[in-house]
């Protein structure tokens, strides 16, 4: 991407692309990778439209049947999902300039996109989750690392997995936002939307014991995870941890910190919770989204059928 900054026009950026940007973090509350994404389907998007002449004749020139010409395109460079996520952010761009009445209309509505390949999400099974739970305590055992970086790891693997936060939730949790009468906490999610997550009593009971046992400040303001130094974590530290104890486990290594929440989704399914539950507990604001941890769950009563049953 350092490439294509060079060659757009700093007046461009000014222009178009830096309120829409602050739009993106301060209303919408949109992550940094968001962010980084969108910024760069806007580059690709004006490189193109540069190169196709259609620039000079500005946003409000375009129709869908230009946007259908990009797209074609655009899928010599990108894989589908790649695709996708960038027409998405050029949709929300375009529809933030149509609000400020910068532009009359949005020339990617109706614009066909191809269809994406179906992926059912990754995720560890119960005997593998509890196998990359112990990790911080038996590097603790081997004194491996420090009693705080142990704990403060636990915590965190305890928090993804027993609650189905997001990364940007986990490292966003103060103080203030838990209930420990009722063992919950509330969490700002996408779409700068609350919602309220249970804990566990695993969860509960390590975020006590470090509380306790390391002292630092417990203000509702206060970050709960904070680095030895005391400073909040954000999410790299939280990718470098997973990385760590995956491999201890001998676990895959492509498990992000997110399969954790599809782990936490899957298992609840798999045990008879109720689809619009779990929906509601991971901020989910359409069922379908929700709907592909059913596909998992099925997916594996059929393996179980075709490794247990006499007639399969």
């Amino acid at each position: 991407m350092g490439d294509t900054l060079k060659t757009i026009p700093s007046e461009v950026i000014e222009t178009w692309w830096v309120s829409f940007a602050d739009h993106l973090a301060l209303e919408r509350r949109c992550s940094k990778y968001t962010l980084r994404n969108y910024r760069q389907a806007f580059e690709d998007f004006y490189l193109w439209l540069e190169a196709s002449s259609l620039w000079e004749g500005g946003l409000d020139a375009l129709k869908s049947r230009n946007m259908r010409d990009f797209v074609i395109e655009a899928q010599r460079r990108y894989d589908r999902r790649t695709l996708h996520n960038h027409v998405s952010g050029l949709r929300t761009f375009f529809r933030f300039w149509l609000k400020k009445k910068k532009i009359s209309a949005n020339p990617f509505v109706g614009v066909p996109l191809p269809k994406l390949e179906k992926r059912l999400p990754k995720f560890l099974t119960e005997e593998q989750m509890k196998l990359l739970l112990t990790g911080p305590q038996r590097l603790l055992q081997n004194e491996t690392i420090e009693p705080y970086v142990a704990w403060l790891d636990r915590l965190i693997l305890e928090l993804l997995y027993g609650a189905g936060l997001r990364v940007s939730e986990l490292t966003g949790l103060t103080h203030g936002a838990i209930d420990h009468d009722a063992g919950v906490a509330r969490v700002l999610g996408k779409g700068n939307k609350h919602r309220v997550c249970p804990l566990g009593s695993v969860a509960l009971a390590v975020l006590e014991r470090f509380t306790k046992e390391f002292k630092r400040p417990t203000g509702d303001l206060d970050a709960i995870l904070l680095t030895a130094k005391g400073k909040p974590i954000g999410p790299r530290y939280v990718q470098l941890m997973m990385k760590r104890y995956l491999a201890l486990a001998g676990l895959p290594l492509d498990m992000s910190p997110h399969k954790l929440r599809h782990a936490y989704a899957t298992h609840l399914l798999n045990a008879g919770a109720d689809l619009r539950l779990v929906q509601e507990l991971l901020g989910h604001v359409r069922l379908a989204t929700t709907q592909v941890y059913t596909h998992v769950s099925v997916a594996r009563l059929k393996d179980i059928y075709q490794k247990a049953h006499p007639r399969a």
